[in-house]
């Protein structure tokens, strides 16, 4: 990919986040090793677009990103009920890369 891109990239993350910027790579997971989640999650996706000038508007958040809240009582209600907790996509700093290069930024990017 385009260093160049990756390098401003790297930049909006840690400005974004509040990491180092040696931990980021491109197979760095964005919820998972940034703690980015809920609506931080959200205002840093809205951030990405205005920032690198790519469509988010069909971006699905909810399939990348635990919400905010309680984890203790929907465990438990999870453990009553006998329900999986919802498993979340991998969203990593490449995929963000991809969609600065194709100028959006939904499912259809990663693949």
């Amino acid at each position: 990919m385009n260093e160049e891109i990756f390098n401003k990239l790297k930049e909006f993350v840690v400005n974004q986040s509040a990491v180092n910027d040696q931990i980021i790579t491109r197979s760095t997971q964005i919820e998972n090793d940034l703690g980015v989640y809920g609506e931080d999650a959200v205002e840093f996706i809205v951030a990405f677009g205005k920032g690198f000038n790519v469509d988010v508007s069909r971006f699905m958040a909810s399939d990348y990103f635990s919400p905010e809240g309680d984890f203790i009582l929907p465990a438990i209600i999870r453990f009553l009920t006998n329900k999986k907790k919802k498993e979340r996509k991998s969203f990593t700093i490449g995929h963000l890369e991809k969609a600065i290069i194709a100028g959006k930024l939904d499912e259809n990017t990663f693949l």
